[in-house]
Parts: C-alpha cells; structure tokens; sequence
C-alpha cells in the first residue's frame, strides 16, 4: 500500500454532521462516487460517547434511506467495553469486507494500538486541540490491506485491495494548524517550518476541495491557511513558551562555569530576587536527588530519605520553574524588534546585534556581547524562535493583504531569528 493519505478539506462546517440528515442525497463525501469505494468501512470520530449513540440514531432514522445499507458498529461508551473488547463487534460486521458496508462510530475507543484493514477512510467530526491524538486517529485507517497469492498459483504475488486511504476534515484551518504543528514537531531543529511542513506533506499530500474540484495544497498554502485563523494573541504566547529557553542541569553547568555568562544572566531583570546561588543549588539538589533515586534501585529507602528525595526533588523543581520564568520574560522581549524595526529583509539576530544594538540593550537590559553569550551556551532555543518568528511573519502578511495592502514591496525573502527565507 502507498504510504501517505490524501487528505480532502471541506471548506464549510455546515457539510458535516447537519448534512448527515439528508436522506436520499447522501453529502460530501459520500455523494462523490469516485470515493465510495474508499467508503465501504470507514472510521467517524465524534467528540463524545452521546454524540456516538446521537448519530447512531439519526442514521437509522427512517427517512435516511442511503444510510441503512450501512452496519453501524457504536464503540463508545461502557457498553462498548474495555480497550479490545469494542473490537470484535467491528471485525464481525466488516466480515470478509466484500460485501458488506460498515461505519464504527467512536469517541476515543479503537483510535490507538489497533489494525482493522478494511477500514479505508476516517471522518474527523470534533474538535481535535492534539496534533499527536489526531494523527494516531488518522494513521487507524492506513493499515494495509492485501491478499497473498491470489490467484492459488504464485505464492510471491500480492494483491493490494486498498491502495489509497483518505482523512475527510470539514475544518479547514483547525486540520492544517494540527498538519503544520505536527511537521514542525517531527523536525525539530529545522529553522524553517515551511521545510518541514513541506516534507511531511511529501508523504501525505493534502487536497482542498472547493465543492467542485480537488487541489493539491502546498507547504506555503497549509501554513498560510493555518495562520488564517490564528490570532496575534496565540502568536504572542510562542514567546512565552518554555519550549525557547533551556533550564536542564547542562545548561545550567555551561552558565556556572562561565563567569562572564554569570554576570550576564545577573542582569536579566528580577534576577537578583531568586537569592544566591540558585543555579549551585538547583544543580546539587538535583544530583543529590539522583543519588537517592539509584540507592532506591537497589535497595529500600528509609522512610528518613524517602522524605529527603521529595523534599528534594521538590525544591529543585520549583527553583528550575523560576529560573525558566525568568529566562522567559526576557524572551518576551525580544518580539519588539519585530515592531520597532523595519529592517525585515535582516535576521532578527542581526537586527538585535548589528542595526539597533542600543535599542537593545534598553529594551532587554542586557548588552548585545551578553546576549551572544548566553545564545553560545544554548541558554535559548533558536530553532523555536526561528518558529516563533516566522509564524509572526505570515500572520502579519496575510493581515495586511487583508486590508489591500502589499508592505515591503519587491522584498524576496524575509529573515527569521536567525536564518532566512524566500518570501515567495
């Protein structure tokens, strides 16, 4: 079986769940008949075990004749059982899946650690905050599904019965935001988010469908979408994220023995306010607490350093919390360069460092030699505000084509934190 899914976008909500309730015009997808095939056993998701048993219901009704040629297998809920126990039902009404057309209604059971091959097509109908708990779903129906020797006469021919399978999403941005989260995720240290969107997409290719016709939708398009419906306030928490600074004991080791990294780390505002020491002391509280966890590997702790590793444990972690919030709050800084400057064409690095290295230093407190520094010794994350940077790049874009204006006319690329992209 290849190994992507076409996944079609619906552009309107309204075609989902209301649009069920016609009985002898079935709606998209299945009023397509070049994907009914791939419709004989699919998979719908739906946000909880009342909305299974609700759809149930409907599809059964009377008047909704397309619908009772379908077996409805309902997957949720106590009744359904435990974990395997809502399997059986499903492999005994998809049978042999040849002549037989099913629908497994679920709100969470049979989406992990499960193989119906039959299954061929999945409709997304909640709403999914998880890119990973909407991709385990997904990846349900790209089970393969495949016949040995078909024909009883060469025992190395195989015959695919399921060539292709699709995911059926009816919005649009929420499904791309999780496509683009989910490929930025999977490269990690990719300062390019269009790269990495762009070779996920080269495995699972996304068509939108516009009520007429399907198009492919490339990287640029699924992150432009995906910042459609993003608001300034969602971009400006990517720089209140803990995910942009590093506070492991590494890290911290890397600052300690570097007495100019010290005296840097000093000035960050509210600094002075966690004590003395602090990072001396979150790194031997927690290798004191490490020391305990092995001598409990190998034996009985005493009830005496039972106590001693939480109490321990807990004061490292939240003198590691305060550290990281402090670190934070200097991040937040560094957005207004994205307003203050006009220089887009420049790496933000280069903006704070080379062009306005004094509005720098008076905005964050530390000099540009301090700021160096600590980036050096890993202290922040570039590869996430590569991401942050460039997520603000497109919603501002797209914003102001909005309102009929194109800024920075004849611009070819624009810069990220610290490297840059082709605008186009």
């Amino acid at each position: 079986m290849q190994k992507w899914l076409d996944i079609i976008r619906g552009g309107y909500a309204s075609k989902s769940v209301e649009h069920l309730k016609t009985g002898t015009r079935p709606p998209f997808p299945y009023s397509d008949v070049r994907l009914l095939p791939y419709l004989q056993h699919s998979f719908w998701f739906l946000p909880n075990v009342a909305a299974c048993h609700a759809m149930a219901n409907l599809l059964a009704e009377k008047q909704n004749v397309f619908w009772h040629d379908y077996t409805l297998v309902v997957a949720a809920g106590a009744s359904a059982g435990i974990g395997l126990e809502a399997l059986p039902p499903v492999r005994k009404a998809i049978g042999s899946g040849f002549d037989t057309k099913t629908i497994t209604l679920s709100c969470g059971k049979l989406t992990t650690g499960v193989t119906v091959a039959q299954w061929s097509s999945i409709l997304m109908l909640r709403n999914l905050k998880s890119p990973e708990t909407y991709f385990q779903a997904a990846f349900r129906v790209q089970s393969p599904w495949s016949i040995k020797n078909p024909n009883g006469d060469n025992p190395n021919e195989e015959e695919i019965l399921k060539p292709v399978c699709f995911v059926f999403d009816f919005a649009p941005t929420r499904a791309l935001r999780q496509l683009s989260e989910y490929g930025i995720g999977l490269s990690p240290n990719e300062p390019n988010p269009e790269n990495a969107v762009k070779e996920l997409v080269s495995f699972l290719p996304v068509l939108a469908y516009d009520g007429a016709n399907m198009t492919q939708i490339d990287a640029g398009g699924i992150l432009d979408i995906a910042m459609a419906g993003t608001s300034a306030t969602l971009l400006a928490r990517k720089w209140e994220s803990a995910l942009l600074v590093n506070v492991d004991n590494d890290t911290l080791r890397r600052i300690m023995d570097n007495p100019e990294a010290m005296a840097a780390v000093e000035r960050i505002e509210g600094w002075r306010a966690l004590g003395d020491n602090i990072i001396e002391t979150i790194i031997n509280k927690s290798d004191k607490a490490k020391d305990l966890k092995n001598k409990a590997k190998d034996g009985e702790l005493t009830s005496k350093e039972k106590k001693e590793l939480s109490d321990e444990e807990k004061e490292y972690k939240s003198k590691r919390k305060l550290v990281q919030e402090k670190l934070i709050k200097f991040a937040t800084r560094i957005p207004a360069f994205m307003y203050l400057t006009d220089f887009r064409e420049n790496t933000l690095q280069d903006v704070i460092t080379k062009l306005e290295p004094d509005l720098f230093l008076a905005v964050t407190g530390l000099t540009v030699k301090d700021f160096h520094l600590l980036v050096r010794l890993k202290v922040f994350n570039t590869e996430q505000m590569n991401q942050a940077v460039f997520a603000f790049r497109r919603y501002e874009d797209a914003s102001l084509r909005y309102t009929g204006i194109e800024s920075h006319q004849g611009l070819s690329h624009y810069g990220l934190y610290d490297t840059v992209v082709a605008k186009d």
